[in-house]
């Protein structure tokens, strides 16, 4: 069950979160860049409607045929430049989206190696992965259309309204009294649309992680005849999120629409005013047009930010969970483990009344000592806490105790400098058998690849087969081999010298079990340590040391 860190209401009622300035650099340059372009436009705006005006006014009043052609050819030129700034802000609009997209996701890959398995283990990787590819997507909407009028608006609307108000103070008082109404219908409709979009957002989330654990399990679903009520559970799921997104396009409209008609109800009350004053002669056509002509572009703005939320609030809802998962990381206790690559001496593995805790039950401790040259295969009943052993050491599970490597403290060491690791599941990916094998490893070494897959008793499997999704296209006791293979190729890389595998012949016949068992114990007098989970009793004949654990017994 995903675990979501709420988001303090005060920072969501921003308009930007301060924390995109915070995490996403690029973000600074882009504000500074689209602050300079709406400064342009509002620039070119005025102009046009002085232009225009001038243009109108001087053929009714009989301006000379130079000076009007003057006059239209810098309004042409006026209205190129408009098409011009537009064009170079939908540019660094998307510029600025691909790369905060690619920060944000680089940074929440790194704030999940930062908060560790441990962390990760109590997440739906499914909705992570949501998160980070649909989620992130979506702020192309967010960068090319939100912030830029938002931008805009701060810029745009205080300047053209002062300008209507220079040329007439009355216009410009009207707009003053009359502006306010967008901006209160904005945060009305923008409360009730911030729910609706997240709950359509969590929506999407939990049919990510429903339709990931069906496909997973769909083969234990069709034995035991549940498949048919499993596809009916995603379509209720997906029904519901069709109905969570029509709701947010109805939001949608309906703001539009009540956006649309305060403003058009806005202009014309100036227009009116402007009428009633060229009547009377209070007001010249010079000044009357030229606000007349500024007036929609005051509220235009402002009302554009409204329509351009519905359409970025897909991708806000996104960075909030973005956001919590790096704040997550910031705040964490920083630890050298994440830190520390590189590659250790080999030295004894000694384990002091190591004990994990899993949902409040202590597991009971475990002791060992492990030197290079040995074989601990640990032994025990399910429940009495092997696997949660090995995930003790490679950092997914919290614990009490002592554990040290060549004399180093294993809670400051990152695994990978110290450890290879196969667990029960195998853990492949799409890909050749090769890359499956040489995974982590930016320059895989063919040779050691057919040595670790000739150890791991599976030098039959092509190295250059492609794999599906999760290593489809290999049998369970292929798969698994191909795992252990992995494990062995990163000790004789010489990146790792303690090898630990879980139940690695849980999918063998006895005649390949018996060829692993003697591999593993000629890497083991070559100087690997071997920690070996084991529920076979043939797994003894090569170990020199033998861990028996016993689940902790519960009282009355």
């Amino acid at each position: 069950m995903t675990q979501t860190v709420p988001v303090p209401p005060r920072e969501r009622r921003r308009p930007v979160d301060p924390r995109l300035l915070r995490y996403a650099r690029t973000s600074r340059s882009f504000f500074v860049l689209i602050g300079l372009i709406g400064a342009a436009q509002t620039a070119v705006i005025v102009a046009i409607a002085w232009l225009l005006t001038s243009a109108i006014t001087g053929a009714l009043d009989g301006m000379p045929i130079g000076e009007l052609r003057e006059t239209l050819a810098w309004l042409t030129a006026a209205f190129a430049a408009r098409a011009a700034l537009l064009w170079l802000r939908e540019w660094a609009s998307a510029r600025a989206a691909a790369r905060v997209e690619a920060e944000l996701r680089s940074g929440l890959v790194d704030a999940v190696g930062r908060l560790g398995p441990g962390w990760l283990s109590t997440r739906n990787s499914a909705q992570l992965a949501v998160t980070a590819g649909r989620g992130l997507d979506a702020l192309d909407a967010y960068f090319g259309r939100y912030l830029p009028q938002l931008v805009l608006t701060v810029i745009a609307t205080p300047v053209i309204v002062a300008v209507m108000w220079w040329q007439d103070w009355i216009s410009g008082l009207t707009v003053l009294l009359t502006l306010p109404l967008i901006p209160i219908f904005m945060v009305l409709i923008g409360l009730a649309t911030r729910s609706v979009q997240k709950r359509q957002w969590q929506t999407l989330q939990h049919l990510a992680a429903r339709f990931s654990d069906t496909v997973h399990g769909l083969s234990t679903l069709k034995v035991f005849g549940r498949q048919r009520r499993a596809a009916a559970s995603i379509e209720r799921v997906t029904d519901d999120y069709r109905r969570e997104t029509m709701r947010v396009l109805r939001i949608s409209f309906v703001s539009g629409f009540a956006l649309e008609f305060l403003a058009s109800i806005a202009v014309a009350i100036i227009a009116v005013s402007i009428g009633f004053r060229l009547l009377d002669g209070s007001l010249t056509l010079a000044v009357g047009l030229f606000v007349l002509l500024l007036a929609p572009e005051a509220y235009l703005p402002l009302r554009q930010v409204g329509v351009q939320f519905h359409a970025a609030a897909e991708g806000v809802a996104a960075t909030d969970d973005v956001f919590a998962v790096l704040d997550a990381a910031r705040t964490a206790p920083s630890s050298p483990r994440a830190e520390q690559h590189a590659d250790l001496s080999p030295g004894d593995l000694v384990v002091r009344e190591l004990a994990v805790v899993h949902d409040g039950i202590g597991l009971p401790p475990v002791s060992l000592v492990a030197p290079p040259g040995s074989v601990t295969v640990i032994t025990g009943p399910s429940g009495a806490g092997k696997s949660s052993l090995f995930a003790a050491l490679r950092g997914a599970a919290s614990f009490t105790g002592t554990t040290a490597y060549g004399g180093a403290d294993v809670a400051r060491l990152a695994p990978a400098a110290w450890l290879a690791w196969s667990g029960q599941q195998p853990g492949l990916i799409a890909g050749t058998v090769a890359q499956n094998v040489a995974l982590g490893d930016a320059a895989p070494r063919p040779e050691s690849i057919a040595a670790a897959l000739e150890l791991a008793t599976a030098a039959e499997i092509d190295p250059q087969l492609a794999l599906g999704v999760q290593g489809a296209g290999l049998s369970g006791g292929q798969a698994q081999r191909v795992s252990v293979a992995r494990a062995i190729y990163r000790h004789l890389i010489g990146r790792a010298n303690v090898i630990a595998l879980d139940e690695p012949s849980s999918a063998l016949d006895h005649v390949t079990e018996a060829a692993l068992w003697t591999n593993l114990r000629g890497l083991a007098d070559r100087g690997a340590t071997v920690l070996l989970i084991s529920h076979r009793t043939s797994a003894r004949e090569i170990a020199d040391t033998i861990v028996e654990l016993q689940p902790r017994e519960v009282t009355a």
